[in-house]
């Protein structure tokens, strides 16, 4: 029996790059400007970009990566519009409940519930959540959203490892996070969207308790950098 190995790595913030059996996939790469950076655009050498949407925390470095190295960028249509003009050769454009299915993985978008704008104003479309798959595991990266009643359909699917940002301000904080894993069902959830700026921090050591208390799941609090291995 063939299992993929995956393996994700915290580049601070919601930046994160996921190893699927040797493949690299890079999620919302804001790197520069980042504080919480654990590597530089040029170190990276993704496969495939995932954008969940346009803010320029998520969006990041992408322009300058998939030029780099000709990584196709999966974006919902407006940004991908926006990334052509940029001069991003490869873009993959889905709307929610769309998907993309590569060799080795594939990714589908969901709603979630934020704004998304350009780094030049301009509309960015819906934001998204995305749900990445492999044939033995799903991860959710919920991108930046609410809670909301929906995410009961996402975890139908069956999710293995949820991203949920708890910094609050601007996404979800701790509270709803709590019913967002309820929601979502997930056997490992892994927080994201804090800590980067002073109006997000969070006691992440404080939401993995209650984590373990009061949901299913299992927390898995990254320090930026450093790998971990679903099993």
């Amino acid at each position: 029996l063939f299992i993929m190995t995956v393996s994700f790595t915290w580049l601070g913030h919601s930046a994160f790059s996921f190893d699927i059996d040797g493949h690299s996939v890079l999620v919302d790469p804001f790197l520069t400007g980042n504080p919480l950076a654990a590597a530089s655009p040029d170190e990276l050498n993704p496969e495939f970009i995932l954008l969940s949407h346009a803010h320029g925390d998520h969006l990041g470095d992408t322009v300058a990566i998939a030029k780099r190295t000709g990584a196709p960028v999966i974006s919902n249509f407006e940004i991908g519009n926006w990334l052509s003009n940029k001069g991003v050769e490869n873009v993959i454009q889905l709307n929610p409940g769309g998907s993309y299915r590569g060799e080795f993985f594939s990714a589908k978008l969901t709603i979630a519930h934020h704004s998304s704008s350009l780094p030049d104003g301009t509309y960015g479309g819906q934001p998204n959540g995305i749900v990445i798959s492999t044939p033995d595991i799903n991860m959710y990266f919920a991108g930046d959203t609410c809670a909301f009643f929906d995410m009961q359909l996402i975890g139908d699917m069956g999710i293995d490892v949820a991203f949920l940002p708890i910094g609050d301000v601007y996404t979800m904080g701790p509270d709803e996070s709590l019913k967002a894993i309820e929601f979502v069902r997930p056997r490992l959830v892994v927080p994201m969207h804090f800590n980067t700026f002073p109006p997000i921090h969070q006691d992440a050591g404080a939401w993995a308790n209650r984590v373990n208390n009061e949901t299913a799941a299992t927390p898995i609090v990254l320090d930026p950098g450093k790998p971990y291995t679903v099993s």
